[in-house]
């Protein structure tokens, strides 16, 4: 059953043992959680029993503050999978979820991209999605030649010249190019191929890419920044984009700024899905959740949540400070995540918040919007903010995995369909099918037809 009702987008954000920074303490969480593809396995097929968009996978890669951290031997995000290699194990073992990763631009090379990313939508039958990043973990930059990451302004600059030769090279066949005439020997139309040669300031790129075009044409283009340069980036290139929102008001700041950019690309507004982050703890009643919350908590060491939370900030060192004493003013902004250091530092100042306090609230799901009740409570304030032009749909960060997915799953996902918000099947068998988002044209048709209008 499938409604032409506008309705909510869902996407499954994995990640280990849960989003809780302590998840992995927590008694009903595999002590082996995140370590085998069995596990996975099961995640992505209770995503798409309950008709998910995607589910998306976060990535890096380095360790975060490997050489320095005192309390790294106490985190469950230092060991994962790359997540092209399980998301194409994941294509097989489902039929119609949305297999959504991130790549970064700041340590790969586009070719590489958008080999990758062709080859997984063609495994998976269309159901692909590139998760656009410029990353933020200063670690990563040592493993790749480098004593500090670029400046934030040219991670953006290369990033968006990425992004248009990645699409350039999903381009390098028409749709229709490989005949395959045994009787004429042809295996493919000479004239269907179409060679790039792309020299810009930060690539050169021949091409043709050697795997045939796509069966989306691209594979869906996300993407998570949230700076003014992360903004400018999903407005040109973006589908899909995850964002980390605190509030109603400001979650509508966010959508209708960067819906009306789109204008400035001669982009339709609908042709950008805005999935917010939420990180829902439900229970039996309010009560019941706000303890499952709590016992969560209770689980963060005081010298991890401090870690945690002088890494969100950019790598500040806060040890020296009272935890229970307020975040030192005049922070330096980081040339890491800019948009998470001005959300996190603003939570602090507005609603007062101790340095505990805050690494308490960080800690759920490190800036995003962390709710709890019951079902109905928490469907209340996802149709609020989906009916309030807050959200297109919500990226949703299970505090704990196996166990928050299910809950979602069995108890909110049930009260969206009863609503008339959330779909019953299926629309379509692409991720762009099930998001609703037009198959792009090929840009070498496209310029040939211009020149034939004109």
């Amino acid at each position: 059953m499938s409604s032409s009702k506008r309705q909510i987008k869902l996407n499954a954000f994995l990640m280990a043992t849960g989003h809780h920074v302590a998840a992995w303490r927590h008694p009903e969480v595999p002590l082996q959680a995140g370590l085998g593809f069995a596990y996975y396995k099961a995640l992505a097929q209770t995503a798409e029993r309950a008709k998910f968009d995607a589910v998306f996978l976060a990535d890096s890669v380095g360790i975060r503050d490997a050489s320095a951290s005192r309390t790294l031997h106490r985190s469950a995000r230092v060991s994962g999978f790359e997540p092209l290699t399980l998301l194409s194990a994941l294509a097989a073992v489902t039929e119609r979820l949305g297999l959504i990763a991130t790549v970064s631009t700041t340590y790969n090379e586009p070719y590489h991209v958008a080999r990758k990313f062709a080859s997984l939508d063609h495994l998976s039958g269309g159901r692909s999605g590139w998760n656009v990043v410029t990353s933020s973990n200063e670690a990563e930059a040592l493993n790749f030649n480098l004593d500090r990451h670029p400046e934030h302004a040219l991670r953006y600059e290369r990033a968006r010249e990425f992004v248009d030769v990645v699409t350039g090279l999903w381009d390098s066949w028409d749709d229709d190019a490989f005949t395959h005439d045994k009787a004429a020997g042809e295996y493919f139309d000479p004239d269907r191929l179409h060679v790039l040669a792309h020299q810009g300031k930060h690539f050169r790129v021949r091409g043709p890419l050697n795997v045939a075009r796509p069966p989306q044409g691209h594979p869906v283009v996300v993407q998570a920044g949230a700076s003014e340069a992360g903004q400018a980036l999903a407005a040109a290139t973006a589908e899909v984009i995850f964002t980390a929102q605190q509030s109603l008001a400001g979650a509508q700041a966010f959508y209708r700024g960067l819906k009306a950019q789109l204008a400035h690309h001669g982009r339709d507004p609908e042709g950008l899905k805005i999935l917010p982050g939420v990180f829902p703890v439900v229970g039996q009643s309010e009560q019941h959740a706000k303890e499952k919350l709590e016992e969560l908590q209770s689980l963060i060491p005081p010298d991890v949540g401090v870690a945690l939370l002088s890494t969100v900030i950019g790598g500040v060192d806060l040890t020296g400070y009272p935890v229970d004493g307020p975040l030192p003013g005049n922070l330096p902004e980081p040339n890491g995540p800019k948009s998470r250091f001005r959300l996190v530092t603003e939570l602090a100042r507005t609603e007062g918040l101790s340095i505990r306090q805050l690494y308490q609230r960080v800690g759920t799901a490190r800036g995003h919007w962390s709710i709890h009740g019951t079902a109905s409570q928490i469907a209340d304030q996802l149709q609020q903010w989906f009916e309030e032009e807050a959200a297109d749909g919500f990226n949703v960060m299970p505090p704990t995995l196996p166990g928050g997915l299910d809950d979602f799953v069995t108890q909110v996902v049930p009260e969206l369909r009863r609503r008339g918000l959330f779909r019953h099947e299926y629309e379509g068998r692409t991720l762009r099918e099930n998001l609703g988002l037009a198959r792009p044209a090929n840009r070498h048709l496209l310029a040939r037809d211009l020149k034939a209008a004109a």
